[in-house]
């Protein structure tokens, strides 16, 4: 009796066994940053999932809101409290390296039997610092060329523009300010920069893919000779075909005048697929890559959600198990259909008929032409990146209202990065 007495008091101590002989019990805690109501709920049928093929694991989910969610992450790393599976934004990642709180992954990569599998920019993504990957991306946001076809058809244009000049040119033409017809979903608020520049910056031969900002001699790409030339037609783009009210226009107006075909042309990322297809319809729209820039080439830029592992948690080997279930090509297609974003296996794109055919054969195309497709980075490591959306922002909304000029503005920009 005494033995067995001794041999309970034991299990109990051993909290983490389910019998004296039996599996290790473990509990992962996951934060997630991304957080949504449609998004958390898909993240917590994944899980249990995992839960059922994995019965002595449990994945404690942790979502806080929204705007709350980085916060929260930092404190709890600075804190060290348990977290064994995090969520790191591609704005977040360096700061977080910087301070040791993510595991390195590059061996557990190699070793991972998808590993080769992911797309190239996947790897681009993961090892966005020093060149280590301390993250595995979950999805990427990358922007194409919504078309709504049957106003193009109503206006009798035929032929999809190629060149960002076509584009412009297609969308004051359509214009017709009586019939409330415009061209072009301007993005006039919130990161309006992450459009225009684009647009401006793929007619510059010479972009560091290292910083869209600067030029391969080291020079600020936006006083560029040519910059300034195609910033001032984009000036014109929004002087001859968008809403004056455009200029206050954030990610909802934009989409709701290309779904009420007020403006048939939109640049924006592939979550807007699903609000799209819900609301419109495929027979009524279709997705391009971007146009090319007088370069030949177009400037794409790229944002991406992650995984990773932090460098204190003492449940890693069974954290990076659950992150290659979330990963593989099955949950990571699946999260990525239900959610919006790009998968990050190549597999996914030929394979799986949602992104082997239909709208986003667009992207598939952009990211499997870097000669054409060149995917940059903006200087999120910078300390001047965090005041940057709302100083361009303010520059660009004084020279659309016609309060300065090109030239002054780009003078602005250029005095701050330096």
């Amino acid at each position: 009796m005494k033995k067995a007495i001794t041999a309970f008091l034991a299990c109990l101590a051993l909290g983490a066994l389910s019998s004296c002989g039996g599996t290790k019990k473990v509990e992962l805690t996951f934060l997630e940053t991304m957080t949504s109501p449609e998004r958390t709920a898909v993240l917590k049928e994944i899980i249990a999932n995992y839960e059922k093929e994995n019965p002595n694991v449990t994945v404690n989910l942790i979502s806080p809101p929204y705007d709350q969610a980085d916060n929260k992450l930092t404190m709890m790393l600075n804190n060290e409290q348990p977290l064994d599976v995090i969520e790191v934004r591609d704005y977040t990642v360096r700061q977080l390296v910087n301070n040791k709180k993510l595991e390195n992954l590059e061996d557990r990569i190699a070793s991972w039997e998808y590993g080769k599998d992911l797309l190239p920019i996947a790897m681009t993504c993961a090892r966005t610092v020093d060149g280590v990957a301390y993250i595995l991306p979950q999805f990427f946001y990358v922007k194409a060329l919504f078309v709504r076809t049957d106003i193009l058809a109503q206006n009798g244009i035929t032929k999809m523009p190629e060149t960002m000049d076509e584009l412009i040119a297609v969308s004051i033409k359509i214009t017709n300010r009586n019939k409330n017809q415009y061209g072009f979903g301007f993005r006039g608020k919130s990161n309006e920069f992450k459009i225009s520049d684009l647009m401006i910056l793929s007619d510059v031969a010479n972009i560091d893919s290292e910083n869209i900002y600067k030029t391969t001699d080291g020079n600020f790409s936006l006083a560029d000779p040519q910059a300034v030339a195609s910033f001032k037609r984009y000036v014109e783009m929004f002087q001859k075909s968008v809403p004056s009210d455009g200029i206050n226009w954030g990610f909802n107006e934009q989409v709701n005048a290309f779904i009420s075909g007020t403006t048939p042309f939109l640049i924006q990322d592939p979550d807007t697929v699903a609000l799209v297809d819900a609301q419109l319809g495929r027979d009524k729209y279709t997705v391009i890559p971007l146009p090319k820039g007088k370069t030949g080439k177009t400037i794409v830029d790229y944002g991406y959600t992650s995984l990773s592992i932090p460098s204190y948690s003492k449940n890693k080997e069974e954290a990076w198990k659950f992150i290659t279930f979330m990963t593989n090509p099955t949950n990571n297609a699946y999260l990525c259909k239900k959610y919006g974003p790009l998968p990050i296996h190549s597999s996914t794109f030929s394979e799986d008929k949602t992104f082997s055919t239909g709208v986003y054969q667009a992207w598939s195309t952009m990211m499997s032409q870097p000669d054409k497709y060149v995917f940059v980075k903006y200087p999120l490591g910078s300390e001047k990146w965090p005041g940057w959306a709302q100083l361009h922002e303010q520059y660009m909304q004084s020279v659309l209202l016609g309060k300065i000029t090109v030239e002054e503005a780009v003078a602005k920009f250029t005095e701050y990065w330096k």
